[in-house]
C-alpha cells in the first residue's frame, strides 16, 4: 500500500509507520502447537481476558466415517462421551466430578469432526484436562448409559421431524449424495440407532479415538508452556494408534448423472426452494474454497446484482448462497423463498441469473474487494470468544488443517473476479445439480408442479404468473 501523497517526501515517518502483518503472522502469535510423541496435536490459545479456560478435545470422525451399519452412532458416541468412565464409574460421580470443577461441557457432531470440551475457571485447569482425558481413554458404555441415550438420541430425531424442513433436507440429501448419504447424515437412521450396542462402541473408539487421530485445544486463561505439560502427564500415556483411514478409506462422491428434483408437501404458508451442487473439497481444490467463499459473500450482499434482480424485484422474498467446506465434497447451496404464484417467474428468473455466473462483468472487483475485508474483521471478532474460537480452530483442524486456517484470510485476500468466475464455471453453471420445493399440498395442486418440470432445468422467463 502506498503512502499518503504527503508523507512520501519523509523517510523519518516512512521508518514509524508499522508494517502490516499478514493474518498468518497475526495469528502465529497467539496461536501456539506441539505434537507430543503419541501423535496428540496440542494447540494453545491466549487470552487473559477473562479468568477461564475452554479444554476441548476434536477427533476426526463424525457421519463422514459412517457406513449405513453405523449411520448416526458417530452422534450416539458424542452422548456417551461425557458418560460412566474407569475413573468415575458410577454415573453420579462423573456428575458430581464436573459440579466440583464448576465445568459447563458439551458435544458436537459434524460431518468431518466431532468435539468435546468444558468450559472451568482458569485455576481448575488441571482437574479439567485430568477430567477430559478420563472420559477419552476409559469410556465404559454401560449398557444402562447406552439404553438411555439411544432415547435421547432418537427424541432429537423426533424433534427434528417435527420439522416441515426435515424431508426437504433429507431427501435432497439422499439425492445429491446418493450411495454415500450415510457419510453426510448427522442424525442418523433410526433403525441403527435403537439397535446399537457397546461393541459397535467400543469399535469406534478403538478406531478413531485415538492421540494421533485427535487434537486437543485449550483456550483462555493459560499459559502454553504449562499446558503442553499437563497435556503430557494427562493424555502423553495413551497409546497411538494405527491410522484409521488406512484400513478404512473414505470413497469419493461419486458425481451426479444428471439434473435431480424433489417435492414434499407439508403444511406451510410459503414456498421454500434449494439447489444444491457437488461442490470442491478443500483437499483436492483449495484454491476453489476461498473462491467460494468469496463468490457466496458477494451474492449474499445487500445491493448485489444478484439481490437487485432476484430480491429487489420481489420474485423472491429472500435467496442465499451458500458453500459448506468440507474435505469430502462440500455441498453449494441456493435457498430462497416465494410464493405459489411467482415460483415458475421465481425460478425462470434464479436461472437466468445462474447461466450468467461465468461471464466477464458479473463481478466487479470493488465487490469482491468489500467482502475480503468484511470476512478479515469477521475473523477477528471470533478472536475474542475463547470458547468460539476453539471450536472454530477444531473445525478447520479436521476439515482441512491448521495450515489452511493459517492461511484463510491471506488467501482469501488473492481472490479476484476471474477466480469467482472460474469457480462457478467449474462447479455451478450447466453442472448437474439437485432442485428441491417444499410447498403445501393446495399449492401444488393449483400449480400442477413436477419433478420433471424442476428437472428440465430451464425454465422458461416468459412463463406467466400463476
Amino acid at each position: 500500500m502506498a503512502l499518503p501523497a504527503q508523507q512520501t517526501h519523509s523517510p523519518h515517518l516512512a521508518a514509524a509507520t508499522p508494517p502490516v502483518l499478514s493474518q498468518r503472522a497475526k495469528l502465529e502469535k497467539i496461536i501456539h502447537q506441539k505434537v507430543l510423541a503419541n501423535g496428540l496435536e496440542v494447540i494453545v490459545v491466549e487470552n487473559h481476558g477473562v479468568p477461564l479456560a475452554t479444554v476441548e478435545i476434536d477427533v476426526r470422525n463424525g457421519s463422514f466415517t459412517q457406513t449405513h451399519e453405523y449411520e448416526g452412532l458417530a452422534h450416539l458416541y458424542e452422548h456417551m462421551f461425557f458418560k460412566s468412565n474407569k475413573d468415575y464409574p458410577e454415573p453420579e460421580q462423573f456428575i458430581d466430578r464436573a459440579a466440583e470443577l464448576g465445568a459447563v461441557f458439551n458435544g458436537q457432531t459434524q460431518e468431518e469432526v466431532v468435539n468435546y470440551y468444558l468450559t472451568v475457571p482458569a485455576d481448575s485447569l488441571v482437574g479439567g484436562m485430568k477430567f477430559l482425558a478420563s472420559a477419552f481413554r476409559s469410556p465404559l458404555f454401560r449398557e444402562d448409559e447406552l439404553a438411555a441415550e439411544r432415547e435421547v438420541v432418537l427424541g432429537e430425531y423426533d424433534r427434528q421431524e417435527s420439522s416441515p424442513f426435515f424431508r426437504l433436507n433429507e431427501l435432497m440429501g439422499k439425492h445429491l449424495w446418493t450411495t454415500e448419504w450415510s457419510r453426510k447424515n448427522k442424525i442418523g437412521d433410526r433403525d441403527i440407532v435403537r439397535s446399537t450396542t457397546p461393541e459397535k462402541m467400543r469399535y469406534i473408539q478403538h478406531l478413531y479415538y485415538i492421540p494421533n487421530n485427535a487434537a486437543l485445544i485449550v483456550a483462555g486463561d493459560v499459559s502454553p508452556d504449562t499446558v503442553f505439560r499437563l497435556a503430557e502427564s494427562t493424555f502423553g500415556d495413551i497409546p497411538r494408534g494405527a491410522d484409521p483411514f488406512v484400513a478404512n478409506p473414505i470413497p469419493d462422491v461419486p458425481p451426479l448423472k444428471g439434473n435431480d428434483a424433489v417435492i414434499v408437501e407439508e403444511p406451510v404458508n410459503t414456498v421454500a426452494v434449494l439447489v444444491q451442487w457437488l461442490g470442491p473439497s478443500v483437499g483436492k481444490d483449495p484454491q476453489a474454497t476461498y473462491a467460494a467463499d468469496v463468490f457466496s459473500d458477494v451474492m449474499n450482499q445487500d445491493g448485489s446484482a444478484f439481490q437487485r434482480r432476484l430480491v429487489d424485484s420481489g420474485l423472491w422474498h429472500s435467496i442465499i448462497v451458500n458453500y459448506y467446506t468440507l474435505n469430502h465434497t462440500g455441498p453449494i447451496t441456493i435457498s430462497g423463498e416465494t410464493t405459489a404464484d411467482k415460483l415458475r417467474p421465481a425460478l425462470a428468473a434464479l436461472d437466468e441469473e445462474i447461466a450468467k455466473f461465468d461471464q466477464p462483468g458479473y463481478f466487479t472487483a470493488a465487490d469482491v474487494a468489500l467482502q475480503k475485508q468484511q470476512r478479515s474483521v469477521n475473523t477477528v471478532l471470533g478472536l475474542e470468544r475463547a470458547s468460539g474460537f476453539a471450536h472454530e480452530l477444531g473445525f478447520w483442524w479436521s476439515v482441512a488443517g491448521l495450515d489452511y486456517y493459517m492461511g484463510y484470510i491471506d488467501n482469501m485476500a488473492k481472490r479476484t473476479p476471474a477466480d469467482l468466475r472460474a469457480y462457478a464455471h467449474t462447479y455451478i453453471v450447466g453442472k448437474p445439480h439437485v432442485t428441491g420445493v417444499l410447498l403445501s399440498p393446495e399449492d401444488r395442486k393449483s400449480l400442477g408442479l413436477t419433478t420433471q418440470e424442476l428437472i428440465q432445468g430451464e425454465r422458461a422467463a416468459t412463463v406467466g404468473v400463476q
